[in-house]
């Protein structure tokens, strides 16, 4: 299986055509081209004889590679390289510790730049291109293996990739509606467009800056309201920015088995149960919800996402970095850091003070989604359970399964896990 999604690759081909279109719109050219990075670089550089190249700096293992392969091109070719680190809040010359002195706990890291490091300020967007050099390239469009879907009605937002609608969905988000009041109270739910922000898939490509929102936020505070929601928009900021430093510091390290903190653990590797968690047929109701709507979106929920990591992890014993895989997939939001630093951090591989941290499944959907509207809305084979019933259907008593029993699949009756272990 490739790598990405036909819903990750089409909401990023979206952003590049978006991306096209803004620089044409002033007069300039985005050269697209297909292949190896290096080699296709090369042969620009050998036919126009570039002085320097300007580039942003990443964090991934893989990313970081490519950009030392770049730098070894250049340097033959005597031509100059600058790479800006542009992808994190807080710059990382600017913290108070080297990388590799990075805190290994957040609530340390946060505090610590809370209290003394500022926000750079924003770079101009240039105005003007048409000045610079138009190279003569015809890319052929119809040979990419992209294929031209949409996410589901059911999605909890139309997600369409690029620049310019990444800020129609920042400015609908805190102007327009003025939801970023009531961040804090919502940024856990399940259903509807508004409970959060939902600006993370054009985070994750460069659409938008961590920086541009930052920014908003303080003209919000300043024009509109300052409260906890404000300050918890910037703190998720902060949260992204520490697992992008923590990839910095430890590489390759975090995809290993044992993560950043080296402690042996007994996964297993169980495709027959991966593929059920996968597919959303675990008999869980809270679980499979949640993957059917990653799997047809794209997207997944904060608090959907720590649910079903724990229950791969915690509940099948199954390796976690198959979960992390798969979300890599599967998410168009998908951020290499934050994705598998998130999946260490609920393995207990990664950086939690808190050891072996676990999300009892029945607890959580009752905190949640008490009432069963989510699970209602991606399961509606089980639409005619009432109430919290619909998520521990195996444990309802015979007497109040007979009306029902006959219309509910034999998965939610006999689930590959015993919730009895979740009752409290």
């Amino acid at each position: 299986m490739r790598r990405s999604s036909d819903l990750k690759l089409n909401f990023r081909w979206q952003s590049v055509i978006d991306l096209k279109q803004n620089i044409e719109n002033i007069g300039g050219q985005l050269l697209i081209e297909k292949g190896d990075p290096k080699t296709i670089i090369q042969s620009l550089l050998e036919e126009y004889s570039f002085d320097a190249l300007y580039a942003p700096k990443e964090s991934g293992t893989e990313e970081i590679q490519e950009e030392m392969n770049i730098i070894t091109l250049f340097i033959k070719r005597k031509a100059d390289v600058h790479f800006y680190a542009q992808t994190t809040l807080f710059h990382e010359d600017d913290i108070p510790w080297p990388i590799g002195k990075l805190p290994d706990i957040f609530t340390q890291f946060r505090k610590e730049n809370e209290k003394q490091t500022e926000v750079r300020n924003l770079f101009e967007s240039p105005q003007d291109l048409s000045s610079s050099i138009s190279v003569s390239k015809n890319f052929d469009f119809s040979n990419l293996g992209i294929n031209d879907v949409q996410p589901e009605e059911k999605s909890v937002l139309n997600f369409q990739g690029g620049e310019t609608k990444a800020w129609e969905r920042l400015n609908y988000y805190m102007w327009e509606t003025d939801q970023l009041k009531e961040y804090k109270d919502t940024r856990n739910g399940l259903l509807g467009e508004s409970y959060s922000s939902k600006f993370s898939p054009w985070l994750a490509l460069g659409c938008s800056s961590a920086k541009s929102i930052f920014y908003q936020v303080m003209k919000y505070e300043k024009e509109r309201k300052k409260n906890q929601s404000t300050y918890w928009m910037v703190f998720e900021l902060i949260w992204r920015d520490y697992f992008h430093f923590v990839l910095k510091k430890f590489g390759s390290q975090l995809f290993q088995k044992d993560g950043i903190k080296g402690s042996e653990a007994d996964w297993k590797w169980d495709l027959e149960l991966f593929e059920k968690w996968m597919n959303g047929v675990t008999g869980v109701p809270f679980i499979d919800a949640n993957m059917r709507e990653l799997n047809v979106s794209g997207f997944m929920s904060n608090r959907g996402r720590q649910n079903v990591a724990s229950f791969l992890v915690k509940d099948l014993g199954l390796d976690w970095r198959m979960g992390a895989w798969y979300f890599e997939h599967q998410l168009i939001d998908h951020d290499v850091a934050s994705n598998w630093s998130n999946w260490a951090y609920v393995a207990g591989v990664g950086n939690d003070p808190r050891e072996n941290r676990y999300f009892n499944i029945l607890s959580q959907a009752k905190k949640y989604d008490a009432k069963g509207g989510y699970i209602r809305y991606w399961i509606p084979e089980l639409k005619e359970i009432e109430g919290f019933n619909i998520h521990k259907v195996a444990l309802m008593k015979e007497t109040e399964l007979e009306r029902i029993e006959s219309f509910i699949p034999e998965i939610y009756l006999k689930p590959i896990v015993d919730m009895g272990k979740w009752e409290y």
